[in-house]
Protein backbone atom coordinates (compact mmCIF):
# COMPACT_ATOMS: atom_id res chain seq x y z
CA UNK A 1 0.00 0.00 0.00
CA UNK A 2 1.22 3.10 -1.08
CA UNK A 3 2.15 5.59 2.12
CA UNK A 4 -0.53 7.45 3.29
CA UNK A 5 0.72 11.33 5.28
CA UNK A 6 -2.70 11.19 6.71
CA UNK A 7 -3.16 7.67 8.42
CA UNK A 8 -1.00 6.79 10.96
CA UNK A 9 2.09 4.63 9.96
CA UNK A 10 1.33 1.82 11.96
CA UNK A 11 3.18 -0.09 9.73
CA UNK A 12 6.45 1.77 9.93
CA UNK A 13 8.97 -1.17 9.28
CA UNK A 14 11.30 -2.58 12.13
CA UNK A 15 14.96 -2.42 12.10
CA UNK A 16 17.23 -3.17 10.37
CA UNK A 17 15.21 -2.50 6.85
CA UNK A 18 15.28 -4.68 4.16
CA UNK A 19 18.44 -2.69 2.39
CA UNK A 20 22.04 -2.82 2.86
CA UNK A 21 22.91 -0.09 4.76
CA UNK A 22 26.69 -0.47 4.51
CA UNK A 23 26.81 0.92 0.56
CA UNK A 24 30.07 1.55 -0.37
CA UNK A 25 29.69 5.07 -0.50
CA UNK A 26 28.29 4.55 3.11
CA UNK A 27 31.27 2.73 4.51
CA UNK A 28 33.46 5.74 2.94
CA UNK A 29 31.92 8.57 4.79
CA UNK A 30 31.85 5.96 8.40
CA UNK A 31 35.45 5.44 7.80
CA UNK A 32 35.85 9.74 7.77
CA UNK A 33 33.35 10.27 10.80
CA UNK A 34 34.95 7.03 13.27
CA UNK A 35 38.46 9.39 12.48
CA UNK A 36 36.80 12.42 13.42
CA UNK A 37 35.05 11.11 16.43
CA UNK A 38 38.54 9.48 17.23
CA UNK A 39 40.35 12.53 17.00
CA UNK A 40 37.65 15.01 18.87
CA UNK A 41 38.08 12.00 21.65
CA UNK A 42 41.41 12.60 22.24
CA UNK A 43 41.31 16.18 21.99
CA UNK A 44 39.18 16.07 24.91
CA UNK A 45 41.90 14.82 26.96
CA UNK A 46 43.79 17.79 26.21
CA UNK A 47 41.97 19.95 29.02
CA UNK A 48 42.11 18.18 32.16
CA UNK A 49 39.31 20.11 33.83
CA UNK A 50 36.35 18.50 31.88
CA UNK A 51 34.18 21.12 33.42
CA UNK A 52 35.33 23.18 31.22
CA UNK A 53 33.76 21.11 28.53
CA UNK A 54 30.69 20.08 29.93
CA UNK A 55 29.76 24.06 30.62
CA UNK A 56 30.33 24.94 27.31
CA UNK A 57 29.57 22.75 24.05
CA UNK A 58 26.56 21.14 25.54
CA UNK A 59 25.41 24.77 26.07
CA UNK A 60 26.10 25.80 22.24
CA UNK A 61 24.59 22.24 21.30
CA UNK A 62 21.06 23.09 23.66
CA UNK A 63 21.17 25.87 21.80
CA UNK A 64 21.30 24.87 18.45
CA UNK A 65 19.05 21.73 19.12
CA UNK A 66 16.15 24.36 20.39
CA UNK A 67 16.71 26.59 17.49
CA UNK A 68 15.97 24.14 14.80
CA UNK A 69 12.49 23.77 16.72
CA UNK A 70 12.23 27.98 16.95
CA UNK A 71 13.03 28.19 20.47
CA UNK A 72 15.45 30.93 19.87
CA UNK A 73 17.97 32.27 22.57
CA UNK A 74 21.50 33.22 22.54
CA UNK A 75 25.12 31.49 23.85
CA UNK A 76 25.01 34.99 26.01
CA UNK A 77 21.95 34.06 27.44
CA UNK A 78 22.59 30.72 28.42
CA UNK A 79 25.60 31.18 30.11
CA UNK A 80 24.29 34.15 31.94
CA UNK A 81 22.12 31.64 33.41
CA UNK A 82 24.22 28.62 33.75
CA UNK A 83 24.58 27.54 37.12
CA UNK A 84 22.20 29.98 39.08
CA UNK A 85 19.00 28.61 38.12
CA UNK A 86 16.57 30.03 35.49
CA UNK A 87 16.03 33.32 37.50
CA UNK A 88 14.44 36.05 35.09
CA UNK A 89 15.45 34.23 31.97
CA UNK A 90 12.74 34.15 28.90
CA UNK A 91 11.09 31.19 28.11
CA UNK A 92 12.95 30.39 25.61
CA UNK A 93 16.12 30.69 27.37
CA UNK A 94 14.42 28.06 29.86
CA UNK A 95 13.46 25.91 27.61
CA UNK A 96 16.86 25.71 26.26
CA UNK A 97 18.64 25.42 29.11
CA UNK A 98 16.05 22.38 30.43
CA UNK A 99 17.64 20.73 27.21
CA UNK A 100 21.30 21.03 28.47
CA UNK A 101 19.80 19.57 31.75
CA UNK A 102 18.83 16.37 30.01
CA UNK A 103 21.81 16.06 28.30
CA UNK A 104 23.62 16.27 31.38
CA UNK A 105 21.08 14.06 33.30
CA UNK A 106 21.29 11.27 30.28
CA UNK A 107 24.94 11.05 30.75
CA UNK A 108 24.90 10.43 34.71
CA UNK A 109 22.20 7.85 34.19
CA UNK A 110 24.15 6.03 31.73
CA UNK A 111 26.79 4.96 34.27
CA UNK A 112 24.19 2.86 36.09
CA UNK A 113 21.77 1.39 33.31
CA UNK A 114 21.90 1.30 29.35
CA UNK A 115 19.93 3.68 26.37
CA UNK A 116 16.29 2.48 26.66
CA UNK A 117 12.60 3.80 25.95
CA UNK A 118 13.30 5.07 29.59
CA UNK A 119 16.01 7.11 29.28
CA UNK A 120 14.09 8.28 26.56
CA UNK A 121 11.52 9.57 28.77
CA UNK A 122 13.38 10.86 31.39
CA UNK A 123 14.93 13.08 29.01
CA UNK A 124 11.72 14.32 27.02
CA UNK A 125 10.20 14.90 30.52
CA UNK A 126 13.38 17.17 31.64
CA UNK A 127 13.50 18.91 28.24
CA UNK A 128 9.75 19.52 28.56
CA UNK A 129 9.41 20.57 32.25
CA UNK A 130 6.38 18.29 32.83
CA UNK A 131 5.63 14.59 33.38
CA UNK A 132 5.79 13.13 29.63
CA UNK A 133 5.06 9.42 29.11
CA UNK A 134 4.58 7.35 25.84
CA UNK A 135 1.64 8.87 23.33
CA UNK A 136 -1.66 7.07 24.52
CA UNK A 137 -4.09 9.17 22.52
CA UNK A 138 -4.74 9.57 18.91
CA UNK A 139 -4.52 12.85 16.86
CA UNK A 140 -1.15 13.58 16.82
CA UNK A 141 0.04 14.63 13.07
CA UNK A 142 2.99 16.42 11.53
CA UNK A 143 2.61 19.45 9.40
CA UNK A 144 4.49 21.67 7.21
CA UNK A 145 4.65 24.83 8.76
CA UNK A 146 4.19 27.03 6.05
CA UNK A 147 0.94 25.35 4.56
CA UNK A 148 -0.79 23.38 7.25
CA UNK A 149 -0.10 20.52 5.25
CA UNK A 150 -0.20 17.03 6.98
CA UNK A 151 2.83 15.70 6.15
CA UNK A 152 3.69 12.73 8.60
CA UNK A 153 0.93 10.66 10.93
CA UNK A 154 3.24 8.69 13.38
CA UNK A 155 1.91 5.06 14.76
CA UNK A 156 -0.87 5.22 17.52
CA UNK A 157 -1.29 3.39 20.48
CA UNK A 158 0.84 2.90 23.34
CA UNK A 159 1.18 -1.04 23.02
CA UNK A 160 2.06 -0.87 19.53
CA UNK A 161 5.00 2.89 19.88
CA UNK A 162 6.44 0.67 22.94
CA UNK A 163 6.94 -2.52 20.73
CA UNK A 164 8.62 -0.66 18.20
CA UNK A 165 10.50 1.47 20.94
CA UNK A 166 11.48 -2.23 21.81
CA UNK A 167 12.79 -2.90 18.36
CA UNK A 168 14.58 0.46 18.38
CA UNK A 169 16.35 -0.77 21.69
CA UNK A 170 17.59 -3.79 20.18
CA UNK A 171 18.57 -2.51 17.29
CA UNK A 172 20.98 -0.09 19.00
CA UNK A 173 22.40 -2.69 21.27
CA UNK A 174 23.13 -4.49 18.45
CA UNK A 175 20.78 -7.93 19.82
CA UNK A 176 18.43 -7.32 16.54
CA UNK A 177 19.08 -9.51 13.72
CA UNK A 178 22.48 -8.26 11.59
CA UNK A 179 22.82 -5.03 13.91
CA UNK A 180 25.77 -6.23 15.83
CA UNK A 181 27.86 -6.05 12.27
CA UNK A 182 26.73 -2.67 11.24
CA UNK A 183 29.15 0.04 12.57
CA UNK A 184 27.90 1.76 16.07
CA UNK A 185 27.47 5.54 13.64
CA UNK A 186 25.40 3.95 10.78
CA UNK A 187 23.14 2.17 13.86
CA UNK A 188 23.04 5.78 15.08
CA UNK A 189 22.10 7.68 12.46
CA UNK A 190 19.44 4.68 11.23
CA UNK A 191 17.92 4.50 15.02
CA UNK A 192 17.81 8.02 15.00
CA UNK A 193 14.96 8.11 11.68
CA UNK A 194 13.25 5.39 13.79
CA UNK A 195 13.13 7.23 16.67
CA UNK A 196 11.62 10.13 14.89
CA UNK A 197 9.07 7.95 12.97
CA UNK A 198 7.66 6.20 15.99
CA UNK A 199 7.43 9.86 17.26
CA UNK A 200 6.94 8.41 21.39
CA UNK A 201 5.78 11.65 22.69
CA UNK A 202 3.40 14.74 21.99
CA UNK A 203 5.90 17.00 21.85
CA UNK A 204 9.84 16.95 22.19
CA UNK A 205 10.67 14.26 20.12
CA UNK A 206 13.16 15.58 17.63
CA UNK A 207 15.36 17.04 21.06
CA UNK A 208 15.06 13.84 22.88
CA UNK A 209 16.26 11.91 19.63
CA UNK A 210 19.32 14.59 19.46
CA UNK A 211 19.97 13.64 23.15
CA UNK A 212 19.80 10.27 22.24
CA UNK A 213 22.53 10.20 19.57
CA UNK A 214 25.37 11.83 22.12
CA UNK A 215 24.29 9.63 24.60
CA UNK A 216 24.91 6.83 22.10
CA UNK A 217 28.25 7.93 21.48
CA UNK A 218 29.17 8.03 25.01
CA UNK A 219 27.70 4.44 25.20
CA UNK A 220 29.51 2.98 22.72
CA UNK A 221 32.70 4.31 23.83
CA UNK A 222 33.37 6.84 20.74
CA UNK A 223 33.31 9.61 22.99
CA UNK A 224 34.24 9.81 26.87
CA UNK A 225 31.73 13.04 27.33
CA UNK A 226 28.71 13.79 25.02
CA UNK A 227 30.56 17.16 23.46
CA UNK A 228 29.86 16.52 19.84
CA UNK A 229 27.92 19.70 18.28
CA UNK A 230 25.88 17.83 15.70
CA UNK A 231 22.93 20.07 16.31
CA UNK A 232 25.41 22.98 14.62
CA UNK A 233 25.58 20.46 11.10
CA UNK A 234 21.27 20.07 11.45
CA UNK A 235 20.69 23.58 12.36
CA UNK A 236 22.61 24.88 9.36
CA UNK A 237 21.34 21.85 7.14
CA UNK A 238 17.47 21.61 8.39
CA UNK A 239 15.91 21.29 4.69
CA UNK A 240 18.51 17.93 4.37
CA UNK A 241 17.39 17.12 8.14
CA UNK A 242 13.71 17.21 7.51
CA UNK A 243 13.65 15.76 3.92
CA UNK A 244 15.75 13.12 4.73
CA UNK A 245 13.68 11.62 7.28
CA UNK A 246 10.51 12.41 5.12
CA UNK A 247 12.54 10.12 2.03
CA UNK A 248 13.03 7.16 4.11
CA UNK A 249 9.51 7.19 5.24
CA UNK A 250 8.46 7.92 1.43
CA UNK A 251 10.54 6.16 -0.83
CA UNK A 252 13.00 3.69 1.46
CA UNK A 253 16.02 6.36 0.65
CA UNK A 254 18.20 5.07 3.56
CA UNK A 255 21.67 6.17 1.64
CA UNK A 256 21.32 9.84 1.33
CA UNK A 257 20.09 9.86 4.99
CA UNK A 258 22.70 7.75 6.16
CA UNK A 259 25.09 9.91 3.97
CA UNK A 260 23.84 13.30 5.48
CA UNK A 261 23.76 12.41 9.55
CA UNK A 262 27.71 10.76 9.16
CA UNK A 263 28.71 13.38 7.03
CA UNK A 264 27.80 15.75 9.81
CA UNK A 265 29.32 13.72 12.48
CA UNK A 266 32.38 14.35 10.62
CA UNK A 267 31.65 18.00 10.04
CA UNK A 268 30.80 18.46 13.33
CA UNK A 269 33.72 16.45 15.09
CA UNK A 270 36.37 18.71 13.51
CA UNK A 271 34.46 21.64 14.21
CA UNK A 272 34.49 20.73 17.80
CA UNK A 273 37.93 19.27 17.61
CA UNK A 274 39.24 23.00 16.80
CA UNK A 275 37.29 24.39 19.10
CA UNK A 276 38.56 22.27 22.32
CA UNK A 277 42.38 22.75 20.88
CA UNK A 278 41.39 26.63 20.73
CA UNK A 279 39.87 26.63 24.23
CA UNK A 280 43.26 25.51 25.63
CA UNK A 281 45.26 27.64 23.87
CA UNK A 282 43.23 30.70 25.30
CA UNK A 283 43.06 28.77 28.87
CA UNK A 284 47.40 28.54 28.93
CA UNK A 285 47.33 32.17 27.38
CA UNK A 286 44.61 32.89 30.00
CA UNK A 287 46.44 31.25 32.63
CA UNK A 288 49.92 32.93 31.86
CA UNK A 289 48.52 36.60 31.74
CA UNK A 290 46.87 35.73 35.59
CA UNK A 291 50.59 34.76 36.48
CA UNK A 292 52.21 37.91 34.99
CA UNK A 293 49.42 40.77 35.65
CA UNK A 294 47.58 39.78 38.52
CA UNK A 295 50.10 36.98 40.35
CA UNK A 296 48.36 38.15 43.95
CA UNK A 297 45.37 36.72 42.91
CA UNK A 298 46.90 33.56 40.65
CA UNK A 299 45.78 30.06 40.50
CA UNK A 300 45.21 27.37 38.10
CA UNK A 301 41.83 26.54 39.70
CA UNK A 302 40.72 30.25 39.31
CA UNK A 303 41.86 30.28 35.74
CA UNK A 304 39.71 27.39 34.94
CA UNK A 305 36.84 28.90 37.16
CA UNK A 306 36.34 31.48 34.59
CA UNK A 307 36.42 29.18 31.81
CA UNK A 308 33.77 26.45 33.57
CA UNK A 309 31.72 29.81 34.36
CA UNK A 310 32.40 32.28 31.41
CA UNK A 311 29.44 34.42 33.12
CA UNK A 312 31.27 34.23 36.57
CA UNK A 313 29.83 35.49 40.07
CA UNK A 314 31.35 35.26 43.53
CA UNK A 315 29.22 33.07 44.84
CA UNK A 316 30.44 30.46 41.63
CA UNK A 317 34.36 31.33 43.45
CA UNK A 318 33.08 30.51 46.79
CA UNK A 319 30.93 27.69 46.21
CA UNK A 320 34.39 26.20 44.56
CA UNK A 321 36.17 26.32 47.53
CA UNK A 322 39.20 29.23 46.22
CA UNK A 323 37.92 32.05 48.78
CA UNK A 324 35.24 33.46 51.42
CA UNK A 325 32.57 36.08 50.07
CA UNK A 326 34.98 39.00 50.47
CA UNK A 327 38.47 38.01 48.63
CA UNK A 328 36.44 36.31 46.34
CA UNK A 329 35.11 39.40 45.32
CA UNK A 330 38.68 40.92 45.55
CA UNK A 331 39.96 37.93 43.09
CA UNK A 332 37.46 38.98 40.21
CA UNK A 333 37.54 42.67 40.78
CA UNK A 334 41.52 42.24 40.07
CA UNK A 335 40.90 40.26 36.89
CA UNK A 336 38.37 42.73 35.64
CA UNK A 337 40.86 45.33 36.77
CA UNK A 338 43.57 43.96 34.38
CA UNK A 339 40.96 42.87 31.51
CA UNK A 340 40.91 39.80 32.00
CA UNK A 341 37.42 39.76 32.78
CA UNK A 342 34.97 42.67 32.25
CA UNK A 343 32.53 43.60 35.19
CA UNK A 344 28.73 43.58 34.34
CA UNK A 345 25.55 44.47 36.37
CA UNK A 346 22.41 42.06 36.23
CA UNK A 347 19.82 43.25 38.30
CA UNK A 348 21.41 43.96 42.09
CA UNK A 349 24.49 41.40 41.02
CA UNK A 350 27.47 41.86 39.48
CA UNK A 351 28.62 38.84 37.06
CA UNK A 352 32.20 38.80 35.56
CA UNK A 353 32.43 37.87 32.15
CA UNK A 354 35.74 36.50 30.30
CA UNK A 355 35.11 38.07 26.70
CA UNK A 356 37.63 36.33 25.28
CA UNK A 357 36.29 32.70 25.77
CA UNK A 358 32.97 33.48 24.70
CA UNK A 359 33.93 35.60 21.66
CA UNK A 360 35.96 32.48 20.92
CA UNK A 361 32.81 29.97 21.28
CA UNK A 362 30.43 32.04 18.51
CA UNK A 363 33.23 32.10 16.36
CA UNK A 364 33.30 29.85 12.87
Amino acid sequence: MAFDPSRPYNDLPALPPQVDLESRAVLKACISARAAVAELKAAGLLIPNQGVLVNSIPLLEAQASSEIENIVTTTDQMFLFDGVGEGEADPATKEAMRYRTALWEGYQALKTRPLSTNTAVQICRAIKGVDMGIRNTPGTTLSNDRTGQVIYTPPEGEGLLREKLANWERWLHGTSPGAAEIDPLVRMAAGHYQFEAIHPFTDGNGRTGRVLNLLYLVEQGLLDIPVLYLSRHILRNKAGYYGGLQSVTVQGAWEPWLLYMLNGVTETARWTTHKIIAVRGLLEETSQRMRTEAGTVYSRELAELVFVRPYCRIAHVVDAGLAKRQTASTYLKTLAAVGILREHKVGREKVFVNPAFLNLLKQD
